[in-house]
């Protein structure tokens, strides 16, 4: 039997492997026959791995020997910015265009572990650093839905590798929106966890304090499959090194309001802030609607600091970025240019290697930190990222789940932003709270009031992945 990609989850692809209905290698050939009909107009990747049938064969021998575990035999598609040890690593960046890791980043360590098959490293925004995939070194992503648009960003190669039946499962990263947005542009299922719940370690830092890896799929039964793998600790794992803001199940503590369904609330002074695309309002309103028709008890709450929560981030975001770019010197590794001198090398070095926006990201958080300007802007940020995070903690006294949009609008056109930094960094206006907070978020497709897809955004507690998994499963009717 042939798999039908266009109906196929990670679920049903399980149960016909174990069956025989179909084998890895005729699942993963399939993937690579699709990619190899669409990858050169949608672009989602940038490399495909020569070794995928041969974790195919190694999956299929599980079946035999009756080992098989959900992900086993799963093709996925890998974001350009996760180690994978042997294969290039690229951040999507002419700096690291020839930069091979050197060892496995322990999410890729847990899917190996599965036996699940990589397919390739998909496209994303340079140094994740972008909301379109526009800013890769080595071509714009393209829509599925329409190739005119972008896919959305960082992670928009993951995410219209899944759109596009290019992948059954797919990573991405987080900082400000990066899986959510994507997730929503182009019509899949995208999970931000809570932050310190999957591991960061063999993940290129963008910024620190606001990154996370998370799941692209097509269902939410799906992502979470994916999570539930992906998720804990590490530093067993690297002989106690890892990632030192790991956490465990017993990290947060549980909750729940809503005895039967959990109770939904709506920040409705903040939707009322105006820019909202009116499709996306439509699209909200009928989520709402849905909700109620399903027995949902929804509440109006307040979150006063999120008026202040998009300059917070991108403060924050600069600096971090700052600090972290500071690697990328020509030196250690990556790309190098001579210069004069030592200084030179840097500034060749950096000038060729290195995109606009990432230099403007680098410029800005080397003047919010320094001196005379460090407590005005990134000291006085933190100060108020507490406030919104206090105003979250207070919203979840009486509420289980937090509904917005994910974007302002669908899909954009591309090259419509990406000269306009202040249009784009507005469209993480609902998204970038819960990498302030560590809260999680899923993405999951909203009924379009138009023809282009539309996400709502489900938020809740730290640690509460599993409520955000029950509502969008019930959403979707999974």
């Amino acid at each position: 039997m042939k798999p039908d990609l266009k109906t196929l989850t990670i679920q049903k692809a399980h149960e016909a492997m174990k069956k025989g209905e179909f084998t890895a290698v005729e699942l993963t050939q399939a993937y690579l026959d699709e990619i190899s009909k669409k990858n050169s107009d949608i672009h989602a990747y940038l490399e495909i791995f020569g070794d995928a049938l041969d974790s195919a064969r190694e999956a299929d021998k599980r079946f035999k020997a009756g080992t098989a575990t959900p992900l086993t035999g799963i093709p996925f598609g890998i974001k350009d910015n996760m180690l994978i040890k042997g294969k290039i690593a690229s951040s999507a960046s002419k700096m690291l265009e020839k930069y091979h890791a050197t060892y496995d980043a322990t999410v890729i360590t847990k899917l190996k572990k599965e036996g699940s098959v990589f397919l390739g490293r998909t496209n994303m925004d340079e140094f994740a650093m972008g909301g379109s995939t526009e800013n890769s070194a080595f071509g714009v992503t393209k829509n599925p839905h329409d190739l005119t648009r972008v896919p959305g960003g960082t992670s928009g190669g993951s995410a219209a590798a899944i759109a596009s039946n290019m992948a059954l499962g797919a990573l991405g990263s987080d900082t400000g929106g990066s899986i959510r947005q994507p997730a929503s542009f182009c019509g899949v299922v995208g999970l931000k966890p809570t932050y310190g719940v999957v591991s960061r370690y063999g993940l290129m830092a963008a910024a620190s304090s606001l990154d996370h890896i998370g799941p692209l799929a097509r269902t939410v039964s799906d992502a979470e499959i994916i999570f539930n793998i992906i998720r804990e600790e590490d530093w067993k794992i690297h002989g106690g090194r890892g990632d030192g803001t790991s956490t465990t199940k017993e990290t947060h503590p549980s909750k729940r309001i809503g005895k039967k369904k959990p109770v939904i609330g709506v920040p409705r002074s903040f939707l009322a802030m105006g820019g909202i695309h009116a499709d996306v309002k439509s699209a909200f309103d009928a989520a709402e609607k849905k909700f109620r028709d399903l027995g949902y008890e929804i509440k109006d709450i307040e979150l006063p600091s999120n008026q202040y929560a998009l300059p917070v981030y991108y403060v924050i975001n600069f600096a971090e970025i700052s600090s972290n770019m500071s690697r990328y010197d020509g030196i250690k590794y990556g790309l190098h240019k001579d210069g004069k001198d030592v200084v030179g090398d840097y500034f060749e070095t950096r000038g060729a290697g290195l995109g606009r926006e990432v230099i403007r990201r680098i410029l800005l958080g080397t003047y919010v930190l320094s001196s005379g300007y460090y407590d005005a802007y990134y000291n006085r940020a933190n100060a108020v990222r507490r406030m919104i995070t206090a105003d979250f903690a207070a919203a979840f006294e009486s509420v289980d789940v937090i509904i917005t949009p994910v974007a302002p609008s669908p899909a954009f056109k591309i090259g419509e932003k990406v000269s306009d930094p202040v249009a784009m960094y507005l469209e993480d206006i609902f998204t970038v709270t819960a990498n302030l907070t560590g809260l999680p978020a899923l993405s999951v497709p909203s009924a379009p009031a138009g023809s282009l897809p539309i996400g709502l955004q489900l938020t809740g507690r730290h640690g509460d992945e599993q409520t955000l998994f029950e509502a969008g499963k019930d959403f979707l009717g999974e």
